[in-house]
């Protein structure tokens, strides 16, 4: 399976603004020597030396995860605003997908604010399956887009779609890759999802604050985390934000890192980055993540694999 980052904020958009633009440039110029401009090979090489948080962004489009099988099959968690940066990707290298499969996580506007804006749902030749285990996700979808709140309603869309209504315990079997969901803390509830594909294994856990319960080893935790190979996970919060924002749904970094370590899972990205933080902010909680796990008892595990989740960034299973 290949997996593509579309969108990685959390609760709202967070575009870049001219100001963060000029102070990416600086940084950039500060750092430069002479030699570094002899001539484009080594431009080049400059510009690659530079920190993500410099050359490049975290990205400011809300939750869109896509999978894709070995076979081609092409499933979406949640349709926040990086819904559009994948089918933008999908026009400009002219893709023909005639079938999306849309899972929803749950429906606070970050995760579903992509739907309305999605091309493909207005093209007669394509098929778009909605999932999601709540039984209201049909109504909630078309309430969503009805006047004032948007021009255009969902009859307007000229595609088949179709609401699958996941069942307790279910598993789906999709282009030779089988999904799995579970239920997650969060505010009105979140929808975790497994993709096991050739014995790989994929977790979506966005918007979760991990509790005491999830770090248990019950049957049902070990089947679905023990050993999967990644996980993207809320880690939206330093420890002192969690505190301070209890009960509202989220995660702290260090907290992603002990739960990603007592399920033995190989690989963390940290996912749903807060809206107010910037590109710096955001590698300064990266750094804090890897120096935290480094103080862990590991025995002989090694260091954990922990990454940002970054707009554009894609990997193979």
């Amino acid at each position: 399976m290949r997996v593509r980052f579309w969108g990685v904020r959390g609760s709202s958009p967070a575009p870049l603004g001219p100001e963060v633009i000029r102070g990416k440039i600086a940084a950039a110029l500060q750092r430069v020597k002479p030699h570094d401009l002899v001539n484009s090979e080594t431009r080049q090489r400059f510009l690659n030396s530079l920190p993500p948080g410099i050359f490049g962004t975290t990205g400011g489009n809300t939750p869109c995860v896509e999978v894709r099988s070995a076979q081609g099959c092409v499933v979406v968690f949640d349709a926040g605003t990086g819904l559009r940066e994948m089918e933008k990707w999908i026009r400009r290298t002219r893709q023909k997908i005639t079938e999306y499969h849309i899972f929803i996580s749950h429906f606070h506007y970050d995760h579903i604010l992509g739907i309305p804006y999605f091309g493909a749902l207005y093209d007669p030749n394509v098929k778009v399956t909605f999932y999601s285990p709540y039984p209201a996700m049909e109504r909630i979808l078309r309430k969503f887009m009805e006047v004032p709140y948007h021009p255009v309603d969902w009859d307007s869309f000229n595609a088949r779609t179709e609401f699958r209504i996941l069942k307790r315990n279910e598993e789906l079997l999709l282009g030779g890759m089988k999904i799995y969901w579970i239920r997650r803390n969060h505010p009105n509830g979140c929808i975790s999802y497994k993709c096991v594909e050739a014995g790989r294994s994929f977790i979506y856990s966005t918007d979760t604050e991990l509790t005491p319960r999830d770090f248990e080893r019950t049957p049902k935790n070990v089947k679905y985390f023990q050993d999967a190979d990644v996980i993207v996970l809320d880690a939206q919060y330093t420890l002192g934000e969690a505190i301070e924002k209890y009960n509202w749904g989220h995660s702290s970094y260090s907290l992603a890192v002990e739960f990603v370590r007592e399920f033995s899972i190989r690989k963390l990205y940290m996912f749903h980055h807060d809206p107010l933080n910037d590109d710096a902010h955001l590698e300064g909680i990266l750094r804090s993540a890897r120096w935290f796990d480094s103080r862990l008892e590991h025995h002989s595990s090694g260091p954990l694999d922990i990454e940002l989740a970054r707009e554009g960034h894609e990997f193979e299973l």
